[in-house]
């Protein structure tokens, strides 16, 4: 029976623990670029113990971010600083993961911390926002382009290059960003794909961009390392995308390559009723895991390490991926190590001079804290 402070071995790579830190937006880029935000935000994570450190949507198109400051990787310019975190999260002893995204209709906004629900015009710095079909996210947002068919295969295209540079940056692990209501769930759910080529319609016909990409990935991804998708697993919307149209589709992406699903949900609708608690989304990738045999990553208001560990130990997920909760808690896996029970070493920075064979965990007394 596997346990939270187990190890995870997804083709060649062994991430040390089962939890991840979840792809988390820092809205601190100029033209794409990585800084030193970015180093210190997700190598603080790395040095607090987490196994697997996925970066925020790197955005594979200037077009695909969803705001101006987002993270990039559509250049080769990109990859110098990348390489640098990488790098950082290695020595720390954690796996460096990436995911790669196009916002689709939902690009183009301001931060967060501004009105979010609008879309930014050119003279705001804004662009031309690209979908499936010119349906709008929402009141006030801007009617997308509908892409031809030419414009779709430019955007397979881009995610491959994406992940060529993720690997020339140096990190083990990909992941390919198909929820929240981005580009590649917008082609999945009815609710904002209203085509009637070979890309619309049909479950067939709206999950053929994500394989087509999936596999094109796949193709240039060494076989060595491993390959993730992020999904919405329903809408929480009647007759959009759902739970079961979600294993059919992982059913799809396992033969192609993909070695674990990561299991979110919403985002196509902003009047979504979603019932927000503790592991609400939790029964998704339990559901996967058990119907399609593939491994499955659990998200959402964990926050718990004995609730982490019983995702773990009962079999609904094989990794728990935290957002939030690292963010209050960058240290949070060295805490439930402690919670629970487990071994784990601390930084040595962080540690008093201990006598020689001091064990690895050492406890709140030797903790450097003047």
């Amino acid at each position: 029976m596997s346990h939270l402070f187990e190890p995870l071995t997804l083709r060649s790579v062994t991430i040390p623990n089962r939890i991840a830190v979840s792809p988390m937006c820092q809205y601190s880029s100029v033209e794409g670029y990585a800084n030193d935000w970015h180093l210190v935000h997700l190598g603080s994570r790395a040095t607090g113990g987490a196994g697997l450190v996925l970066t925020e949507a790197a955005a594979i198109t200037p077009q695909g971010r969803i705001s101006p400051q987002d993270l990039g990787i559509w250049s080769d310019n990109h990859i110098e600083f990348l390489t640098r975190i990488v790098h950082f999260i290695s020595q720390r002893g954690s796996i460096a993961g990436i995911q790669l995204a196009h916002a689709g209709r939902k690009a183009s906004t301001p931060p967060p911390w501004k009105h979010r629900a609008v879309t930014l015009t050119e003279a705001e710095g804004g662009w031309q926002i690209v979908a499936p079909s010119s349906v709008a996210f929402d009141d006030g947002c801007i009617v997308p382009k509908e892409m031809t068919e030419d414009e779709i295969q430019e955007i397979v295209t881009a995610f491959t290059e994406a992940a060529r540079r993720s690997l020339l940056a140096g990190f083990k692990i990909a992941e390919i960003h198909a929820a929240h209501g981005y580009l590649l769930h917008q082609f999945l759910s009815p609710l904002s794909n209203r085509r009637t080529d070979g890309y619309g319609g049909s479950f067939e016909n709206r999950t053929r961009l994500l394989r087509d990409i999936v596999a094109a990935v796949r193709a240039i991804w060494p076989e060595h390392l491993p390959l993730l998708v992020r999904i919405s697993a329903t809408d929480w919307v009647e007759d959009g995308w759902d739970i079961d149209q979600s294993v059919a589709l992982v059913r799809q992406l396992l033969p192609l390559g993909v070695d674990l699903i990561d299991c979110s949900s919403g985002g196509s609708d902003p009047h979504a009723q979603i019932p927000l608690g503790a592991g609400y989304q939790t029964r998704f990738a339990e559901q996967i895991r058990r119907e399609t045999g593939g491994k499955t990553g659990a998200v959402g208001m964990i926050t718990a390490p004995a609730q982490a560990d019983h995702i773990i130990r009962s079999g609904q997920a094989d990794l728990v991926l935290l957002a939030r909760e690292m963010l209050r808690d960058p240290y949070w896996p060295l805490r439930a190590a402690r919670e629970l029970g487990f071994m784990t070493p601390w930084p040595a920075q962080y540690v008093r001079s201990a006598p020689p064979n001091t064990p690895a965990y050492l406890p709140d007394d030797q903790i450097r804290i003047k």
